[in-house]
């Protein structure tokens, strides 16, 4: 069993939780993630391992409450103990010294990015990072972004805080004004990603997205993480989460995450009921 030592809430439906798990804290590197499964009756479903510690034995992972197994999560407590915990999977984010990098994280793509962006800077990287939320009530992890970054652009989409508009607003500028970028590594919602990975295409700046298609078992057997990339079939789990992001088919991968839609609003439903 995996016990929560720690809770905290960042933002509404927004978790981040400490749990034992001594052999994935040892093992893991930035861009990894693990399955969960909460109790018996559960589902399997994958989370980012946003923070590990080898000596305590602990990760740390960030959830945002959308569907029923993100809301059981969420009711848990310390104490509680999960079920099933399986990691480090996935291959890591590809940590050099690249020169100058921009790490772009959206929403509770924050949490993923932020070890991104710190292992990066700790390879020698001058990092430039930037975040952004639907308001300013929903942004998370600033004071760390800002630790491990040299440069923080912090936007929202209404305007509450920061810059007004979204991700792609600094970025722009930064291209406009001629800064050398020599990688773009990019963590949120599939439609920033994609409109990140387009601001990028013309100016041949190599970018990296994290996808964050449908997964069940995690080790490249079930399939449902397919991906189009480059005109070949990849599998999230053990080819990624991370691929170059002007390779990416992301009009399929939305149609993609359309698919249990329905039986998901469903399944909320009779949790919220229960």
């Amino acid at each position: 069993m995996n016990k929560i030592i720690a809770k905290e809430e960042l933002a509404p439906q927004i978790k981040k939780f400490v749990i034992t798990a001594p052999a994935i804290a040892k093992n893991r590197k930035a861009g990894q993630f693990a399955i969960l499964r909460l109790h018996e009756k559960g589902e399997r479903f994958p989370l980012t391992i946003a923070d590990g510690d080898p000596l305590a034995g602990t990760i740390t992972i960030i959830v945002q409450e959308i569907g029923r197994s993100t809301f059981e999560l969420g009711k848990m407590q310390i104490g509680d103990e999960i079920l099933d915990l399986v990691g480090p999977l996935g291959q890591p984010t590809a940590i050099h010294h690249y020169g100058r990098v921009v790490c772009i994280g959206g929403g509770v793509g924050v949490a993923e990015i932020w070890p991104v962006a710190k292992s990066l800077r700790e390879a020698g990287n001058e990092v430039i990072s930037i975040i952004g939320a639907r308001n300013q009530g929903l942004l998370i992890l600033e004071a760390e972004m800002r630790d491990v970054s040299h440069q923080l652009f912090v936007t929202t989409d209404d305007g509450s805080y920061g810059i007004p508009g979204f991700v792609t607003t600094p970025l722009n500028q930064l291209i406009q004004q001629n800064i050398k970028i020599d990688h773009v590594f990019c963590i949120g919602p599939t439609l920033m990603m994609k409109a990140v990975a387009e601001q990028t295409r013309p100016f041949q700046i190599k970018t990296s997205v994290s996808l964050n298609s449908i997964m069940v078992d995690g080790t490249g057997m079930c399939g449902a993480c397919r991906v189009n990339v480059g005109g070949v079939t990849r599998f999230a789990c053990v080819h990624g989460p991370d691929f170059d992001a002007h390779e990416v088919d992301f009009n399929e991968l939305l149609q993609r995450q359309k698919i249990y839609v329905q039986e998901e609003k469903k399944s909320l439903a009779l949790f919220k009921t229960d």
